[in-house]
């Protein structure tokens, strides 16, 4: 089976923005999640407010809506999208924080990286948060969970 051409890749192997406006626009919907771990002490901090910057899992969610809009600002290739709606949870667990974003739009592509994009700012910005009282958080399982399009 052949592989499939790079779309962001010219014929002179230069990298490109993706022809788009061509496409009908479909209402598009990408949800995404990712984790970081920290120490017990740092979630019961969390839990109870304590961390002296501030409330970090709202601060954290509004991060990873603001980074969703600005998506097309960080990732060169990306198309600037008109977002419909952008949503982002934080859940504490007990050595963890679960973030998972979902975000949509009505346009002619999709929306998988501002859902990444929402998910990676938001662990940052738990990271930033916590990192005076907690040295071994790590970020990972940052990844896409779906990604659909509908007719509009």
């Amino acid at each position: 089976m052949a592989e499939k051409p790079l779309s962001h890749i010219d014929a002179q192997g230069r990298a490109r923005m993706v022809e788009v406006s061509g496409k009908p626009d479909q209402r598009r919907t990408a949800r995404a999640e990712g984790r970081i771990t920290l120490a017990a002490a740092t979630a019961e901090l969390i839990g109870q407010n304590l961390i002296k910057k501030g409330d970090v899992l709202t601060v954290a969610e509004l991060a990873g809506i603001q980074a969703a809009k600005r998506t097309s600002e960080l990732i060169p290739l990306c198309h600037n999208i008109p977002l419909g709606a952008a949503h982002v949870r934080a859940v504490l667990e007990s050595t963890s924080v679960r973030v998972e974003s979902e975000v949509t739009c009505v346009g002619p592509t999709g929306v998988e990286m501002e859902a990444l994009t929402a998910v990676a700012v938001a662990l940052l910005t738990i990271y930033d948060m916590c990192k005076a009282v907690d040295k071994s958080m790590c970020i990972g399982e940052i990844h896409l969970v779906e990604k659909r399009k509908e007719p509009v």
